[in-house]
């Protein structure tokens, strides 16, 4: 019996055999099997993008007609291609101008907006969960900007106090807004997603 590419090692082994980077492809890939986020054509936000398996994955999914930009601090592992651009920058500092540019003014506005960022943890737990929260707020200001009405986002968030909070923030922006843990996900990290959907006008 095979491995199950979900446990353990067996994840970034089959990741890296399908072509990508890293293992967190698979949790973008259950993400969008449950709430069918990607669709030809799209276009796709993706914040924190690095080392590049999430918009490799977003790509291949909106096809050739869609749009993917990705944005990070750090350089992705991936090269571009028709379709996907790739950015080493502060999420903050973008704006529509550059983003037309880049997208031949396919972007903006967006259909979906992905953020798998994450804090430096510190092992703190209180300290990482604040951080995590405040990334989650960052992501959220991006669609208010930049998503189109009906459209969708996926966020990564740590679990803690703040998340109920963080979840309302989002159901003012979304019609519906549900979390989840995706196999990939070790069992003891506090990482999980929220999903908003059909933003309203």
């Amino acid at each position: 019996m095979g491995r199950n590419p979900y446990v353990g090692d067996g994840r970034t082994r089959e990741a890296r055999k399908r072509g990508y980077p890293a293992r967190s492809v698979f949790k973008l890939e259950e993400i969008d099997r449950r709430f069918r986020l990607l669709r030809r054509g799209a276009t796709v936000l993706d914040l924190g993008c690095a080392p590049g398996s999430w918009s490799m994955y977003a790509a291949e999914r909106v096809g050739s007609g869609g749009c993917v930009i990705g944005v990070d601090l750090q350089p992705c592992q991936v090269a571009s291609r028709p379709g996907l651009h790739l950015i080493q920058a502060d999420a903050c500092d973008l704006d529509e101008a550059q983003l037309a540019e880049i997208s031949a003014g396919a972007c903006p506005p967006f259909d979906l907006v992905l953020s798998d960022m994450a804090p430096r943890t510190t092992g703190i737990r209180s300290a990482d969960h604040a951080a995590s929260m405040d990334l989650c707020r960052m992501a959220l200001a991006a669609a208010r900007t930049w998503l189109r009405p009906g459209g969708a986002m996926a966020v990564k968030a740590f679990e803690g106090p703040e998340l109920k909070a963080v979840e309302g923030e989002l159901r003012e922006v979304f019609g519906a807004v549900k979390r989840l843990k995706p196999k990939g996900t070790r069992a003891r990290s506090v990482e999980l997603f929220v999903v908003g959907r059909d933003r309203r006008e």
